[in-house]
């Protein structure tokens, strides 16, 4: 899909979008009536795919735009302002695009990667367990023995998103059992309606029956060439899958983060309190300076992880570290603009209730906040044992020269 327009056109354009299309329509997609829900969303994705604001940063060998990392972060972060949207603009199936464009076989390709990419399907992905130590994932405890040429898988799994309407799940099994730790796991794929393959429950997630879905395996029973990549490889297509997730993340919170500070200084000017505007209050001006420190100072350490990937960097260290940064700000951001609407910001009369308790969840998912910073300071560390050290400057200069 050649480009004739450029990212900031896009960005433009997805604005108007957004704001005249997606903003008034998040009640229905909200709605507790799933039929009606989707059939708003399928009317909105028809929209976007005709003014062709559709899977910017998907390779175009498979039928994406192609953006580089960095012009597909300027867009991402519109795109954060709703949790609708990556369904709406075909963002949502990015993170499994990149991991079956990597690893999957010529009739998977032909199944499940292009159909992906077109928005005729979606993924879900099962690899976090109820009663298991997520951060170590090595203790993960469903199975697949393969028998007679095919898998079968039983065990279960929670946090699978997108379940419930997705058409497959690559599920992460042991299946090595003489391997080492990182070397026994391996992804399968399940297809939506496999006997034994059951949605349990919607795990409702402060107070949000978000679409995160308990699902348990007994037997399952799929063929030899349902295996993503090779045995033993769970792992390494877990992290080609989670890695630049993280980086997608903090792009989106980003524009939640935006569409909070937006509400908040509006509010701000559209009230008085005391004799005075609100706005004209020392401690109200604090909000906005300390937003507006919190949300620069993400954005930048973001761009500049998005830079070092268009270099040809895996950017370990940038990722872990914005994973944590932007988690954090995301949350602060949107408690400020709570403070500033009162009582009203606590209901779900403003977008702010949801927004809040879906930014709790940015210090969990694809790892909790504690195993980032220890990684990024193990890596950090590493670098002034082998007597390299961090130059920040220098780090910079690499990729700007």
């Amino acid at each position: 899909m050649a480009m004739s327009r450029d990212w900031m056109q896009i960005r433009s354009e997805l604005v108007d979008f957004l704001e005249q299309e997606i903003y008034p329509r998040e009640p229905l997609l909200q709605s507790a009536d799933k039929t009606l829900a989707e059939a708003e969303l399928a009317a909105l994705v028809k929209k976007a795919k005709a003014k062709h604001l559709w899977a910017f940063g998907h390779p175009e060998e498979i039928g994406g735009m192609g953006l580089p990392f960095l012009e597909y972060a300027y867009l991402n972060e519109v795109i954060g302002r709703s949790e609708f949207a990556q369904r709406i603009f075909g963002t949502y199936s990015l993170q499994d695009s990149i991991m079956l464009n990597a690893y999957a076989s010529d009739s998977q390709r032909e199944r499940y990667l292009l159909p992906l990419v077109a928005g005729d399907i979606n993924p879900s992905f099962a690899m976090t367990e109820p009663g298991i130590s997520s951060s170590d994932p090595t203790q993960l405890q469903t199975t697949a023995e393969l028998k007679d040429g095919y898998w079968h898988i039983n065990g279960r799994k929670w946090f699978t998103t997108g379940a419930d309407i997705a058409a497959y799940t690559t599920v992460m099994c042991r299946t090595e059992t003489q391997a080492p730790d990182h070397s026994a796991f391996s992804m399968i794929i399940v297809p939506m309606g496999t006997p034994g393959y059951s949605i349990l429950r919607d795990t409702p997630v402060l107070g949000i029956a978000g679409g995160h879905f308990e699902a348990e395996y007994v037997n399952v029973k799929v063929p030899a060439d349902n295996l993503l990549g090779e045995r033993g490889a769970g792992f390494k297509i877990a992290q080609r899958r989670l890695g630049p997730g993280r980086i997608f993340h903090c792009m989106r919170w980003l524009g939640q983060a935006q569409r909070a500070y937006d509400l908040m200084c509006k509010r701000l000017l559209s009230r008085s309190a005391f004799g005075s505007g609100l706005a004209d209050k020392q401690l109200m001006q604090q909000h906005v300076f300390n937003s507006y420190q919190d949300i620069q100072a993400c954005r930048q350490l973001t761009l500049h992880a998005a830079k070092r990937i268009d270099a040809g960097d895996i950017a370990r260290v940038e990722i872990g570290a914005i994973k944590v940064a932007g988690a954090g700000m995301l949350h602060r951001v949107i408690d400020r603009a709570i403070q500033v609407y009162g009582a009203e910001g606590l209901t779900d009369d403003t977008p702010l209730s949801r927004m809040y308790r879906h930014a709790r969840e940015a210090r969990l998912y694809d790892g909790p906040d504690e195993v980032h910073v220890q990684s990024v300071a193990r890596q950090l560390l590493r670098a002034y044992e082998k007597g390299q050290g961090w130059d920040f400057g220098q780090r910079d200069a690499e990729f700007a020269s």
